[in-house]
């Protein structure tokens, strides 16, 4: 699977924002069903290890990462990360460069959680399916963080906000030769569907980022990538999206920009969990 390399720049870019969105409700409900020691956690899609940054010292008890990405360079970043749970018991850290579409059962045998955070809209419909059948069949516990659900809100607010969205979700909505439509927007659904057909409970909180003038690179750099893949998805819009991106920019340079850009977590529960 290639859903689209990213870069260690825009991952410690967004961490922060990434940090302050996250759940902490779903965390205590996760680790009610942590009995195993030390806990074995499979994080998938890993980049540098932000979600292992995150989640880790908020459960208690040792624990064994396994963190799984395409990408062997953030790998190599990953590794370099000295964690402690929230109970001073050590985390270690290992890293295997797969593919996360060959993923088996056997994978995730000895696992007490699966953890993954902005991977599921990166992924196809049968992507996420067989992702979900395989979790499923391991019993598995499976925390998904920050899928994106559409929404969108920018102040000053601009008459073209929702069409840029639309061509913004259509473009998280492509075809993928070889590998069919990405799910972007629909991921959080589809997931949540394909769980409860084997009978999961799934718990969503909303995780919105909401940026402000304290992540001013952020905001500008999302802004930016976000008004581009508008733009290459319906170029019709470039004269909406120039006379918006002047309106934002000039928020922007004053710092009173605000963006909102929603998200959902997923808690995935097995039957008498």
């Amino acid at each position: 699977m290639t859903p689209g390399w990213v870069t260690a720049d825009w991952l410690a870019l967004r961490e922060p924002a990434d940090a302050a969105a996250r759940t902490a409700e779903l965390v205590d409900l996760l680790a009610e069903r942590l009995s195993t020691r030390p806990s074995v956690v499979v994080d998938l899609g890993s980049g540098s290890g932000a979600n292992m940054r995150w989640l880790a010292p908020r459960i208690s008890g040792a624990q064994v990462w396994w963190l799984i990405d395409q990408d062997r360079r953030l790998l190599e970043l990953a590794e370099q990360t000295a964690l402690t749970a929230a109970d001073g018991a050590p985390v270690t850290v290992e890293t295997r460069c797969a593919d996360l579409t060959r993923l088996t059962t056997d994978d995730f045998t000895d696992a007490s959680l699966v953890s993954a955070s902005a991977l599921l809209d990166l992924l196809t419909a049968d992507e996420v399916r067989t992702l979900v059948d395989t979790v499923a069949a391991a019993g598995t516990p499976a925390l998904f963080a920050l899928s994106v659900t559409g929404r969108v809100e920018c102040e000053p607010s601009d008459p073209g906000t929702a069409a840029i969205t639309a061509a913004f979700n259509g473009h998280q909505q492509r075809p993928i030769r070889g590998r069919g439509r990405l799910l972007g927007p629909s991921a959080p659904a589809v997931t949540t569907d394909a769980f409860r057909r084997h009978g999961w409970t799934v718990v969503a909180e909303p995780s919105p980022w909401r940026l402000d003038a304290t992540h001013a690179d952020l905001q500008m750099r999302w802004l930016t990538e976000w008004c581009a893949a508008a733009a290459e998805h319906d170029h019709h819009l470039v004269p909406t999206i120039e006379a918006a991106m002047t309106r934002w920019r000039t928020a922007w340079e004053a710092g009173t920009l605000r963006i909102v850009v929603h998200h959902v977590d997923l808690l995935a529960i097995p039957p008498g969990r």
